[in-house]
């Protein structure tokens, strides 16, 4: 049993044991003179870690009596986890060496954050769920304050600790709850119970409340308020961090929560998820128009777009729960691209974000500039683009629900949604003559950007296959 239990958490074992050694190897050689190769190691093993498990076939595995659970679902969102990761983390080094913030704790925290989310998206039990959670989210509350000299880093670190301490706490009470009435932590029980006749009232409150905890780690309203701030504060790098790797986890955590425990109980978890993904949509939108820093504009873009991937989960389909794969993987993707803009965003040396700064940016940059619009027009929803398709699937998935009204609400927010995206390439070609931004953006960051633009325009052809794997890892899924 040890064995086979052993083989199914291998990736996850051989990440945590790589973390170790690489914090030994980091205090025993000098700390942060280590820092770089920490980070690209780092990089080098989260990719392979990715590529390993995206080879690793379509069975699945269970392990420590269920309370671990290996996939097609899993290991799709896994391969999403490890590879923006890694990403992310090789696009922050020049910013974070630039501003000495190289610390080689930095990329052992980004791993162990990693083998945090690759548990999440495991968790067969409420134990193994929080766990995952916990071990995420104390990596991120120390890597959200990194910049130890600014007190906006120092406060984004707290807030999210506060709030995330919050969410805990009414995740772990809604956990109790369902314990109290299902008599089990296990998914596997819960929906035996679930599925008996009418949900019990206790069983109810306790999916409220769980469905209150998941909806703070990905940024939902009404529970996004720590968004923005940690967004504006933290060090660029981790704030792109943010918007990538975690929310997928998140957001795959959601779904097999309510499909592997409460699947027999999607009229009342779908209403919830419905209410959730309205206002989300609506909050993000209208709340984006006003703002200048580029940083807090893509939090509330993260809080729009999180309420356009709750739309799939709460159709309770597995159509729903493909589009929502689909959606997550082009968020990433877009995400990815727009943020090693941010990252090159620097005059004299110093970092931008007033949006502002962009004018006439078309005029210097041309080609930059094409791909940021590409990016934006994406984020928007704008066809013939890739984003387009993401919203387009999880509309779909909706309406095939009954949902009519929910993909009505989305199509009017995506349209309130496209100006302040729009306004953006405004500026870069229409703006107020302004002083030139930095011209130096680092290798690793360019060819971020302009993948990530190509991807957006080139992937209108078959979306490079994803739709077929997002398919087939629904399917694992809800059955």
């Amino acid at each position: 049993m040890f064995q086979i239990d052993f083989s199914t958490v291998m990736p996850e074992v051989v990440l945590a044991v790589f973390a170790m050694l690489a914090l030994l190897g980091g205090v025993y050689t000098g700390k942060d003179r280590a820092a770089p190769a920490i980070l690209w190691i780092s990089a080098a093993v989260m990719i392979a870690m990715g590529l390993w498990l995206g080879a690793s076939g379509t069975a699945t595995r269970e392990a420590f009596q269920g309370a671990f659970i290996d996939d097609g679902f899993a290991r799709f969102a896994k391969v999403i986890i490890l590879i923006s990761s890694a990403i992310v983390l090789l696009m922050s080094q020049p910013y974070m060496q630039r501003n000495d913030l190289l610390r080689f704790e930095y990329p052992i925290l980004v791993v162990l954050a990693t083998v945090g989310m690759m548990l999440m998206v495991s968790a067969g039990d409420l134990m193994s769920l929080y766990m995952g959670l916990e071990l995420q989210s104390l990596a991120l509350y120390v890597v959200a304050s990194l910049n130890r000299d600014s007190a906006r880093s120092t406060e984004a670190g707290l807030k999210y600790f506060v709030l995330g301490a919050l969410s805990s706490g009414l995740l772990l009470y809604g956990a109790s709850l369902t314990y109290g009435y299902a008599g089990t932590t296990l998914f596997s029980g819960i929906i035996q119970t679930a599925g008996a006749g009418q949900l019990p009232l206790g069983l109810i409150f306790g999916l409220v409340f769980l469905s209150a905890g998941m909806a703070f780690k990905v940024s939902a309203a009404p529970f996004h308020m720590w968004t923005p701030d940690v967004y504006e504060g933290a060090p660029t790098p981790v704030t792109a961090f943010f918007a990538t790797a975690p929310k997928v986890a998140a957001m795959a955590l959601f779904a097999r929560l309510v499909h592997d425990a409460f699947g027999n109980a999607v009229a009342e978890w779908s209403q919830i998820i419905a209410f959730l993904s309205v206002i989300s949509m609506f909050l993000g939108a209208i709340a984006a128009i006003g703002q200048r820093n580029i940083k807090r504009l893509m939090a509330y873009s993260s809080i729009t777009h999180m309420g356009f991937a709750l739309m799939g989960l709460a159709s309770g389909t597995v159509e729903g729960v493909k589009a929502m794969l689909i959606y997550m993987a082009i968020y990433v993707t877009m995400n990815i691209g727009t943020f090693a803009f941010i990252l090159s965003m620097e005059r004299d040396g110093e970092a931008v974000t007033d949006i502002r700064s962009l004018n006439q940016y078309s005029k210097h940059q041309p080609l930059r500039a094409l791909a940021l619009m590409v990016l934006m027009f994406s984020l928007a929803g704008v066809p013939p683009l890739v984003g387009f398709f993401g919203k387009f699937y999880v509309l779909t998935a909706a309406v095939n629900a009954g949902l009519v009204w929910l993909a009505v609400a989305g199509v009017v927010a995506s349209v309130i949604a496209a100006y302040y995206y729009l306004r953006i390439v405004f500026f870069m070609y229409f703006g107020e003559e302004a002083e030139k931004l930095d011209s130096a953006i680092s290798p690793v960051n360019w060819a971020a950007l302009m993948l990530s633009a190509g991807i957006m325009v080139v992937g209108v052809i078959n979306l490079f296959g994803v739709e077929g794997l997002a398919a087939a890892a629904a399917e694992t899924l809800v059955q």
